[in-house]
């Protein structure tokens, strides 16, 4: 089955063809970073514009590259939430335009359920069940994943998401924006252990996760230090050092609890060197597989779409091409395939 995905949640647009034995075909991925630069972070109305210019040419960049036609798909995927909800209709109503004129089945993919299963892109993939933590500037997550549409939540952040501290941390640095790969590259300069910093809920006994106390004892430290650029390399040391600790500890503790031998880590964040490497490091102490989506499929992007949507597609879809978007849909409304709701009846 070929199956075609689009991914418009946010501020990258991206555009991939599937096929289900044969694996990702071809993708295309265009960055709004430069775009939304200027203003310090995303501006909705231009992630939207944005996308309704990139997406039908991206579409005809990736078919090409793949080698096939529109005729010859078996079905489209695109995001219905959660992200921004004008930039979630440009994605819903190209998918569901190409499907009625091909008389193709059209599904809506949870944006995080793409996040989830996109390690299964990467060779070897891992086997379910696994415990899967999520970690991006929306979401910090920790799931039990025992199927496709089967995850159970074991622990989330309480309020900033890991990837929203990393961006405010940087900020607070006076680092460009995107701030989190800007922190991390700093990071690398600084010297370990000359501040230390707070690893909020640490010891809390739960799988909870909590980064705004984190950011402002960054703010406090910066208001107190007045720092030079070396010093600065070293705060962003310490955050990072102190963030990564946090993920580490409750991603390990979530593994023993549920009582699975195998993580995976999807999300912006997980391209992180430094949460890699301390990973690497415990679980391989602990009798852990560790799995990673390719670095290019850490972030948003159409190929994970296309993988969700074609594990979906052979069991639901729809013909109708009435559709919505969902820019708030908590994860625990899914159902494995075949067990969904049609959202947008």
């Amino acid at each position: 089955m070929l199956v075609l995905g689009l991914e418009t949640s946010c501020d990258e647009t991206g555009v991939a063809v599937y096929h289900t034995t044969r694996g990702l075909l071809a993708h295309r991925l265009h960055s709004q970073v430069a775009l939304h630069e200027a203003y310090g972070g995303v501006v909705p109305e231009l992630a939207s514009r944005d996308h309704l210019q990139r997406l039908v040419p991206l579409i005809e960049q990736t078919l090409a590259a793949a080698g096939i036609t529109l005729g010859e798909l078996a079905g489209i995927a695109y995001t219905e939430g959660p992200g921004l909800a004008g930039a979630l209709l440009v994605g819903a109503s190209v998918a569901n335009a190409l499907a009625l004129a091909r008389g193709l089945p059209v599904i809506g993919v949870h944006h995080l359920e793409g996040h989830l299963l996109s390690p299964l892109l990467a060779r070897p993939a891992p086997a379910f069940p696994f415990v899967a933590l999520l970690v991006s500037g929306g979401h910090t997550q920790l799931m039990e994943v025992r199927g496709v549409g089967a995850y159970r939540t074991l622990g989330e952040t309480v309020d900033d998401a890991a990837g929203e501290a990393f961006d405010k941390t940087a900020k607070l640095l006076g680092l460009p924006y995107p701030g989190g790969p800007a922190l991390a590259a700093l990071a690398q300069t600084g010297q370990a252990g000359r501040f230390h910093l707070p690893r909020p809920m640490l010891n809390s006994g739960d799988l909870d996760f909590s980064f705004s106390g984190l950011k402002t004892a960054v703010l406090t430290l910066v208001r107190k230090e007045a720092p030079s650029a070396a010093r600065r390399a070293d705060i962003a040391r310490a955050f990072q050092d102190a963030a990564v600790e946090v993920l580490c500890a409750k991603a390990m503790a979530a593994v023993e609890r549920s009582g699975a031998d195998r993580l995976v880590v999807a999300g912006g964040v997980g391209a992180n060197q430094a949460l890699r490497a301390s990973l690497r490091e415990l679980a391989l102490r602990q009798g852990v597989e560790v799995f990673y989506p390719p670095l290019e499929f850490c972030t948003d992007n159409g190929a994970m779409i296309a993988l969700a949507g074609a594990l979906r597609l052979a069991h639901e879809g729809r013909r109708d091409y009435r559709y919505s978007v969902r820019p708030r849909w908590p994860l625990a409304d899914l159902r494995p395939p075949g067990q969904s709701v049609d959202h947008a009846a």
